[in-house]
């Protein structure tokens, strides 16, 4: 018995025992499913988004106490520029009043007058007066300010982490509030926007939610000519994306005054879908959305506001945000993170654009010949590779699963080449047989060399020495050439209409065999004046069916000339 197949038979034994025994089951009754919520007239799966929402990038903050190394002080900086670059008007730069490099951070952009007009920076801070006062200190001579005051409020966090009712927490969120109001005096010249989060939003009664959270606004004095902002985090991902969305448009609808609030999101990614509540979210009426470039963040990261702003960019909507040259965020990111972008991230990864499979390649070949007018529809490309910096001569690469379509498009786009359909048939078969000895993807570089081993052949009998070219009385073409037939030297003469039926007349003559030309394409293979010429032809066989051969040179003639001569050596291979 094969190895292989004893450890299939054994991984089928393994799954019947798992099946047929309690003791091998998962312990899923330490679980319960996350509650509904009951709104039957829900209004938000009717809705769409229209427009892009205010972003606030907290990279610098969220995102940096999740890294296993955080930023210095000039990988901050270096951030900070990257999300300038980006867009993004609205940056969460630390929390300074619990770490010295987010203080020394805000006061370098402060100080360096690093803060362009028209963009807030925002910081974060609990309920204490001592870290009210820090904070306040490291903002000072700043111009646009959301301070974010935060505090938990879930039943699990109350009954577990501070012992507390619902009174002591309101309690302890309205006098934050009143002592942030009161320090914040000191910076009169400021333009200050409050923002408050209830912190685990998605496991907090959502009447307790819409409670203190109108208790916060009253505090502060929030109105509609100078709203506040309520962010409702998904401090942990506890249900599906609708849930969440639910949440919202509940909290919307119930929440009194409702102009005097900014609704804002703050998803994390614990069940892979911070993304799609994020989405149904602003179905549901929210308005701003806090996250990260590529979704970093604490466990399995915050929402990514690249792939929200492209989902939003490939339904035509303006994101607001930059990402024409995603080659450049994404390394830049990955150096100032130390960690990796995975290769099928959405929109940045190395190969979100690419095809392996034989009928995505050829049906992405198909999508971009037919391109017509200003609208992007290519089968299997959402959108233009261009748009963020990459190329669609990328997007299809060849390994054991592709087909004559891919092998077809890279000669097409990257070498200039052009198969006719039965030889690109016979030639990808050749690069089929490539990949599967090699057991990898075959480069570009490797599937042209590939064709001129296998079509370019002077190794046969046949062998062109030389020819001359001249015109007679009646301005026919002559053809005057010397082969090597078989190890002998012949001399030949053909008339013809042009160089290659002279040519053809003078081998048919000489040789007392039938030769017809049945295709003929020529390509340049450069654009400069010196292009070499790549002629691609075929010749009729015995049996009715097509050998081609390829000629190269930097003489069109001569190309072609040696196309014939490669065909019929291949021909007398077969």
């Amino acid at each position: 018995m094969s190895e292989s197949k004893s450890a299939a038979q054994q991984a089928l034994k393994s799954a019947n025992v798992r099946a047929g025994s309690a003791e091998n089951v998962m312990p899923f009754q330490k679980y319960q499913a996350f509650e509904p919520v009951s709104l039957d007239d829900r209004l938000w799966p009717g809705n769409t988004i229209q427009h892009a929402p205010r972003w606030c990038s907290v990279d610098l903050r969220d995102g940096n106490q999740a890294l296993i190394d955080p930023m210095t002080v000039d990988e901050k900086l270096r951030m900070w520029e990257l999300l300038l670059g980006v867009g993004l008007i609205e940056m969460e730069v630390g929390f300074p009043a619990a770490s010295q490099s987010d203080f020394d951070f805000l006061r370098r952009i402060i100080e360096g007058d690093l803060i362009p007009d028209g963009v807030t920076i925002q910081v974060l801070c609990q309920a204490r007066q001592a870290l009210i006062s820090r904070t306040v200190e490291a903002l000072e001579g700043a111009s646009n300010v959301i301070f974010h005051l935060y505090n938990s409020t879930s039943t699990l966090q109350r009954r577990v982490v501070f012992g507390m009712d619902r009174a002591g927490i309101i309690d302890l969120a309205v006098s934050g509030t009143h002592m942030v109001k009161e320090g914040l005096k000191a910076l009169s010249k400021a333009n200050i926007t409050f923002e408050y989060s209830p912190e685990s939003f998605t496991g907090t009664e959502l009447d307790f939610a819409v409670e203190i959270s109108a208790a916060v606004a009253d505090a502060w004095g929030a109105s509609a000519d100078k709203p506040m902002i309520v962010n409702l985090p998904s401090t942990v991902e506890m249900a599906t994306p609708n849930v969440y969305a639910d949440q919202i448009e509940w909290f919307i609808r119930n929440f009194p005054g409702r102009e005097r609030v900014i609704v804002s999101l703050h998803t994390h990614n614990d069940r892979g879908t911070g993304i799609a509540a994020t989405e149904l979210a602003l179905m549901a009426g929210a308005q701003r959305v806090e996250g990260t470039l590529f979704g970093n963040g604490e466990r399995t990261g915050n929402c990514d506001l690249v792939t929200m702003g492209m989902n939003m960019f490939s339904q035509g909507i303006d994101p607001q945000l930059d990402f024409r040259n995603m080659k450049h965020i994404r390394t830049t990111v990955e150096e100032i993170n130390k960690l990796a972008v995975h290769e099928r991230h959405p929109y940045a990864g190395d190969l979100v654009f690419t095809a392996f499979s034989g009928s995505h390649q050829d049906a992405i070949k198909k999508g971009m010949s037919s391109l017509e007018g200003g609208l992007w529809e290519v089968p299997y490309l959402p959108i233009d590779p261009a748009d963020v910096g990459s190329s669609y001569k990328e997007t299809v690469r060849v390994n054991s699963q592709s087909g004559k379509g891919g092998v077809g498009f890279i000669l097409e786009e990257i070498h200039g080449i052009t198969l006719p359909r039965e030889m690109l048939v016979e030639f990808s078969q050749r690069i089929q047989f490539m990949a599967e000895e090699f057991k990898r993807e075959i480069q570009p570089g490797e599937i042209f060399e590939a064709l001129l081993d296998e079509y370019v052949s002077d190794s046969g009998p046949f062998r062109l020495l030389d020819y001359d070219l001249s015109k007679d009385d009646s301005d026919l073409q002559l053809c005057f050439a010397t082969i090597e037939a078989a190890e002998q030297k012949l001399e030949l003469k053909g008339a013809g209409s042009g160089p290659i039926a002279a040519f053809i007349n003078g081998l048919v003559d000489t040789l007392n065999e039938p030769l017809n030309i049945l295709e003929y394409h020529e390509h340049a293979l450069s654009g400069d004046k010196d292009a070499e010429a790549i002629c691609l032809l075929a010749i009729d066989n015995a049996d009715s069916t097509k050998c081609y051969g390829i000629g190269l040179s930097s003489n069109t003639i001569t190309a072609s000339l040696q196309a014939v001569i490669s065909a019929m050596n291949r021909r007398w291979r077969t």
